[in-house]
């Protein structure tokens, strides 16, 4: 009889130490590339001891699937580029609000959800890129003014497809309403000089080879590319700095609704916003902290820098759905 007591007080603490070990484990569903984020959680792994398992897929793969997982989900964070796509994510039900001091203290509210549903972790500016042979000095200034005339076949763009043209273009509509942001981006297809491109980077090589003189593309794309082609031909350009200011939006995470270890989450999530996490994001794919404690890579910082927009990013998936009917009748493939 004393034998089965102690077998079972046995037993009993090993399943004690089994659920301990399992709310402290976080699963992440991250729609970044695993060489950007896992080194970020195994730091975090290295410091607290609390594993931390991802799997990487697509934006609208890894929502879907939440959608379908429901109180079954084994994910208890989703982490996505774009503010549209987490406004999109808070929308759709599956991220919870999370009140957090550390957070609030260490990441701007433009960069948050005005619920607490998810938090912006590194930024990207989408600013103009040209050429260092074909623009002359004082030629830019701003996004708006890249449809006027004397920019008519001179100008590539990325497809309207691509999310970040569409967040873009949201902020535009914030700024100057429907119509008149109508008008701006039918000046800028009208001055296009070939076809849209299907990434950041061909387009800067297009650049680069005399295809067009100017375009827009997101900073980090121009940072690596430059790093493994010092010699390009073509530089960054920071508009609106006498106005509203550069276009920014970011990468960003949130708890989700049925996170089966929510506190665990919300502490991995903490300290990503942390001067630790920071300097990592900043570092793996050159774009900017979004603690602003926090200085960018060396790399980012040679660009100088800049004044941004200060309307709340969330303000990409608010107007998502309208930016992308406009983008269609303008003429924005």
């Amino acid at each position: 009889m004393q034998v089965s007591k102690r077998l079972f007080a046995a037993l009993t603490l090993t399943a004690l130490a089994g659920a301990v070990q399992a709310a402290d484990e976080v699963v992440v569903y991250s729609a970044r590339i695993d060489e950007l984020i896992k080194p970020v959680f195994d730091a975090y792994t290295a410091k607290t001891g609390v594993p931390v398992k991802f799997i990487t897929d697509k934006e609208a793969p890894l929502l879907a699937r939440l959608k379908a997982e429901g109180e079954n989900t084994p994910a208890d964070m989703l982490i996505t580029v774009d503010a549209g796509n987490l406004w999109q994510a808070e929308q759709e039900g599956v991220l919870k609000p999370v009140q957090s001091t550390v957070i609030e203290q260490n990441i701007p509210s433009q960069y948050r959800s005005s619920t607490n549903s998810w938090t912006g972790l590194s930024l990207r500016a989408r600013t103009v890129v040209y050429s260092t042979e074909r623009v002359k000095d004082g030629e830019l200034s701003t996004y708006e003014a890249l449809a006027d005339e004397n920019w008519e076949g001179r100008l590539c763009l990325r497809t309207s497809k691509k999310v970040y043209n569409q967040s873009l273009t949201s902020t535009l509509i914030e700024n100057h309403g429907a119509e008149k942001t109508e008008a701006l981006i039918k000046g800028w297809v009208g001055n296009l000089a070939t076809d849209v491109f299907s990434d950041d980077t061909a387009l800067i090589k297009a650049i680069d080879a005399g295809q067009c003189d100017v375009g827009i593309v997101n900073s980090y794309y121009f940072v690596r590319l430059h790093k493994q082609q010092p010699d390009i031909k073509a530089k960054l350009f920071w508009p609106n700095q006498d106005g509203r200011g550069v276009h920014v939006n970011l990468s960003g995470a949130g708890v989700t609704k049925h996170a089966p270890h929510p506190e665990a989450a919300q502490k991995l999530l903490e300290w990503m916003t942390t001067e630790e996490a920071q300097s990592m994001f900043a570092r793996l794919n050159q774009e900017f902290p979004a603690n602003p404690k926090i200085a960018p890579s060396e790399e980012v910082a040679a660009w100088g820098s800049f004044k941004a927009d200060s309307v709340p990013v969330e303000v990409a998936g608010k107007r998502q759905a309208e930016a992308t009917m406009l983008m269609d009748r303008a003429g924005w493939n």
